[in-house]
């Protein structure tokens, strides 16, 4: 397993990089054994006295993400926090990411859709009359301020795989094309904790489901 240690406003240190390497790879061994690459970020928080913030992104196969995130006031204590939620989600799936990784050593992955991924600036917050009067950098228009622009595949899977892959990557909504009809689908965390399932209308059938 490739493994990046970084650390943003503060020094990784060899002994921390060390006991990142080592847990990660019993993280691995553990679970899945089949880890491509992983990123690890931890990061001295300003807004907190003696704070430190861990982020760690495992790929364990073809587009598939594993991310967690702690924070804690020791670096150690941070990144052991989220190891335990990468583990924990490793261990939730792991029969499911050993046979998505037996079935595409056998059989090709269909096509994904390219699609263009835009990051849209926070709206801002409302204003009363006398401090519009001052606000200079808010936007006019409706049009949206494009922060990032990318491009992502859009997968072909089944309805339990889009929530596996949402949930490991810590994402609040997917989309997909589902397998079962090739048809364009979301999934998206509720308020209420369950999954909402978006289906399109296909030839007078499908609705909109809740998980």
């Amino acid at each position: 397993m490739q493994l990046t240690v970084q650390g943003k406003q503060m020094d990784v240190g060899d002994a921390l990089r060390t006991y990142i390497a080592e847990k990660l790879e019993d993280i691995n061994s553990k679970y899945f054994n089949r880890a491509i690459d992983a990123t690890v970020t931890v990061s001295k928080e300003s807004h907190g006295h003696n704070q430190f913030r861990a982020h760690i992104s495992i790929r364990v196969g073809k587009n598939i993400l594993v991310m967690g995130e702690s924070e804690a006031n020791d670096p150690y204590a941070a990144f052991d926090g989220a190891a335990n939620r990468v583990g924990k989600q490793l261990r939730r799936y792991k029969k499911k990411l050993r046979d998505h990784h037996e079935r595409t050593e056998t059989t090709p992955e269909a096509e994904s859709l390219k699609a263009r991924d835009y990051i849209l600036a926070a709206a801002p917050q409302l204003l009363d009359e006398d401090s519009a009067e001052n606000e200079t950098d808010v936007p006019e228009g409706d049009d949206p301020v494009i922060v990032a622009e990318l491009t992502t595949d859009i997968q072909t899977m089944s309805v339990s795989e889009a929530v596996m892959r949402m949930d490991l990557a810590g994402q609040t909504a997917l989309l997909f094309r589902n397998a079962s009809h090739n048809g364009l689908n979301m999934i998206y965390r509720r308020p209420d904790g369950n999954v909402g399932w978006v289906d399109p209308v296909q030839a007078g059938e499908g609705i909109s489901k809740a998980g």
